[in-house]
């Protein structure tokens, strides 16, 4: 009975990567590529309400947001993206649902939590080789570029978080790279002093 067991694996194995591959890469890529697998997580409404980046959107756009995004358990340790990500997914926007993250850049980390300017993500921020690190247990989302620019054209008031990460990753890469979305004045924040 137990030999059967490496058999059955075996025959499974070649539908279970077909399966994968079917998928939109960005979905899949996660899971494979980054060392430390993030599990697919399900994202409820009542929870999305009460994260710090989502909090002003109506029980409409929070609907939207969940049809429009994909969202990710990520264990201590594990690689979310990096800065340098040549893939479909480099042009993401990720958002700290719950845990922490750290952000990695010259030899230093940047822990932020799901209240902190560092609470989203995107690689445009970011100037150089970085990479983006679950520190502790965490939920993450995952926002197609697209997806998220639809978002900002159909006024999700993401205006405040995402100024306030403008200035926190200008600091940290030296300069204000090229805003995701610019804030709403049309106008890129300055770095603080």
């Amino acid at each position: 009975m137990k030999r059967w067991i490496p058999l059955a694996f075996a025959a499974l194995l070649p539908a279970l990567l077909a399966s994968c591959e079917a998928r939109p890469i960005r979905q899949c890529d996660t899971a494979i590529t980054r060392g430390k697998p993030m599990k697919a997580s399900t994202t409820y409404l009542y929870l999305l309400r009460k994260t710090p980046f989502f909090t002003s959107l109506t029980t409409a756009q929070l609907r939207w947001t969940i049809d429009h995004s994909r969202e990710w358990e990520a264990e201590p340790g594990t690689v979310i993206t990096q800065c340098a990500d040549a893939g479909d997914s480099a042009a993401d926007v990720w958002v700290l649902l719950d845990g922490g993250w750290q952000l990695e850049h010259g030899g230093q980390a940047y822990p932020s939590g799901h209240a902190d300017p560092g609470k989203w993500f995107g690689a445009r921020q970011a100037t150089g080789t970085c990479r983006l690190v679950a520190h502790e247990h965490s939920y993450v989302m995952q926002i197609a570029r697209a997806d998220f620019d639809a978002m900002l054209a159909q006024g999700f008031a993401f205006g405040k978080h995402m100024d306030a990460g403008y200035r926190y990753y200008g600091v940290i890469f030296g300069s204000m790279p090229a805003s995701t979305a610019g804030s709403r004045e049309g106008r890129r924040p300055q770095a603080p002093p």
